[in-house]
């Protein structure tokens, strides 16, 4: 099990990199992920996730995975489409700041919800700057996405 502190040291860098015309962003860290928000209190069904994952859902993962990205979690895979489809419209814009790594589509393991998100394989751990590396990524997903939305 990771240390909490690595996704509250993601959350000290999205907080620090995230453009201040978004706002202030909102981070609920835990030992296999954070999630970032905008607004309320608790965090709505679509937000900003940096997360664990099983290696069975990252190509070419051996022992652990990490997800990056927006995830769309509605209780209908119709709302999440919907979502979705109208960043889809703009794809174009965001890519310029994601690149290519993102896939648009199903959330992992999860059928209905929606995706916009990388994964990578075996993440070291244990590398002092991987916290931030996370939290830059992070930050890049929401300063393409957010303005979208």
């Amino acid at each position: 099990m990771v240390e909490v502190q690595l996704f509250e040291e993601v959350a000290d860098v999205v907080v620090g990199l995230v453009p201040p015309e978004l706002g202030r962003p909102r981070c609920r860290a835990r030992r296999s992920g954070i999630k970032v928000w905008f607004g309320a209190p608790e965090p709505p069904r679509e937000h900003y996730e940096a997360q664990l994952v099983s290696a069975d859902v990252v190509d070419g993962a051996r022992w652990l995975g990490l997800e990056v990205g927006f995830h769309c979690e509605h209780p209908q895979a119709p709302a999440n489409d919907a979502v979705v489809d109208r960043l889809v419209g703009r794809e174009r814009e965001w890519r310029r700041v994601i690149g290519r790594e993102a896939v648009v589509g199903e959330f992992l393991g999860r059928r209905e919800w929606r995706r916009i998100s990388e994964t990578w394989a075996d993440p070291d751990l244990d590398d002092p700057g991987l916290a931030f590396e996370v939290g830059a990524r992070l930050t890049d997903y929401i300063s393409a996405i957010e303005p979208l939305r």
